[in-house]
């Protein structure tokens, strides 16, 4: 090879590494962006509002369309990589029977601003969470101003409670004050009881791997207080007990064992995809809040919120049993833009939920993503995929975005390659798992 060959091959190898350094930052950054206007949506939306800025809002969705950009070039394009290839195809064929199901251009438009965060989650394939630094730190200060927006709201009302808003011209309102069982759920900045407890969770989760155990013990019965009895998202409090309990066992092992304890947990959490069906076959019809008052939002899931929807798409499309009936069906654009509005259910699960919009082929896809599972080194990944699906056992998380996005991340090695050699897989990468240090064999 000549000189000026091996310097044009080595320019070609740095242009190459910048354009992948850039694509990461974008991925991060889009993160961040959700992140910051999820976590201050009612601060933000009412004084955005006010100040005739509301197109402020759409920022993170631009970017994230950048990031759908990034994912095509990246991998359909530059890596022909055919998962990734059928993935865009599909979600187009799936965002037009969406529009058919919906009838109504707005649905459409919405449904792909629905979708575009799970394509940032997507990008951070091959690329490891913990080598962002400014992106964990940004999450950590989320987690003590999560904290703060919780208790602050148990003293006084803020402005943006109950406030409307706009969006595509469907009006919308910030979460009230409600009760339940006598409870008072609080929204924080979020404006969202259920979002301000996802974000104490998420962030709590993301932060404790950087810090010791002193750190995590110390701060758990702040979190599960201001989750549990302020925002009182019950799924949000059992989820970070049982992540709690799961790095405790962790740190059981030896540490050359617990990355490989780590994985096959997150592993075993896909079985939590199963609990809804049985669920539905053991209760349906039965009255558990007849055993606590607790229940009644479960025994509403199990007779409505996870059966209906597949009524009603025999009815109104049963070739959506082959197809799915689109992106956008029985979820928020459905609720906000469609002549079916009458027949909207929320769909409190996530797999029953894409599983209506995708239809049998996201088995498929969930098999791989099962596969991908067993091969991924970064623990940030394998946590959130344990954390994720206990989660989302009653929890859509498709709105807002930043639920979908920490999917989309967890899930993201599926579009990775295989390695050719099997020991590769078997390495564990020389980082903490569950914010206890593993080191590499």
């Amino acid at each position: 090879m000549t000189l000026e060959a091996a310097a044009g091959l080595g320019e070609s190898r740095a242009e190459t590494n910048r354009a992948d350094d850039f694509g990461f930052r974008i991925e991060a950054l889009a993160l961040c962006l959700y992140f910051g206007r999820d976590a201050f949506a009612g601060a933000f939306r009412y004084y955005a509002t006010i100040m005739h800025l509301g197109a402020l809002w759409f920022i993170p969705d631009l970017v994230a369309f950048l990031c759908m950009a990034t994912f095509a070039y990246r991998y359909a394009i530059k890596q022909s990589n055919p998962l990734a290839i059928f993935t865009l195809l599909y979600i187009l064929f799936s965002l037009y029977i969406g529009y058919v199901f919906l009838n109504d251009y707005r649905g459409g438009l919405s449904s792909l601003k629905m979708i575009a965060p799970i394509f940032v989650g997507f990008c951070f394939c091959g690329r490891e969470v913990k080598d962002c630094k400014y992106l964990l730190g940004f999450v950590h200060s989320l987690f003590y101003i999560s904290i703060l927006g919780l208790v602050w709201s148990s003293r006084v009302q803020f402005p943006w409670v109950g406030f409307e808003y706009e969006t595509f011209g469907a009006s919308r309102t910030a979460a009230r004050l409600w009760w339940t069982n006598g409870d008072t759920r609080l929204q924080g900045f979020a404006a969202d009881s259920t979002m301000a407890g996802y974000f104490v969770l998420i962030s709590y989760v993301l932060t404790s791997p950087r810090r010791g155990l002193l750190w995590c013990v110390g701060w758990l019965p702040v979190a599960f207080y201001c989750i549990n009895n302020l925002a009182t998202s019950k799924t949000a409090a059992g989820t970070l007990l049982l992540y709690f309990a799961a790095m405790m066992v962790v740190r059981l092992f030896h540490e050359r064992y617990r990355f490989d304890v780590l994985r096959t947990m997150s592993l075993a959490s896909f079985a939590c995809i199963f609990i809804p069906i049985v669920l539905m076959i053991v209760f349906a019809g039965t009255n558990l809040a007849s055993v606590s008052r607790s229940l009644f939002s479960l025994q509403d899931r199990i007779d409505n919120s996870w059966q209906l929807p597949f009524v009603y798409m025999e009815k109104l499309m049963p070739l959506g049993f082959l197809t799915g009936c689109g992106l956008g069906c029985f979820n928020y654009p459905q609720q906000l833009f469609s002549d079916k509005i009458m027949y909207f259910v929320p769909v409190d699960n996530f797999y029953i939920g894409t599983y209506l919009m995708l239809g049998p082929i996201f088995i498929v896809f969930m098999i791989l993503v099962v596969l991908a599972v067993a091969r991924t080194r970064d623990i940030y990944k394998l946590t959130l995929v344990f954390v994720m699906n206990v989660y989302t056992i009653t929890i859509l998380s498709y709105g807002p975005a930043s639920g979908l996005l920490i999917i989309g991340l967890a899930f993201s090695e599926v579009f990775r390659r295989p390695p050719r050699s099997l020991s590769r897989v078997m390495v564990p990468p020389p980082a903490g798992a569950l914010a206890v240090p593993v080191r590499a064999r």
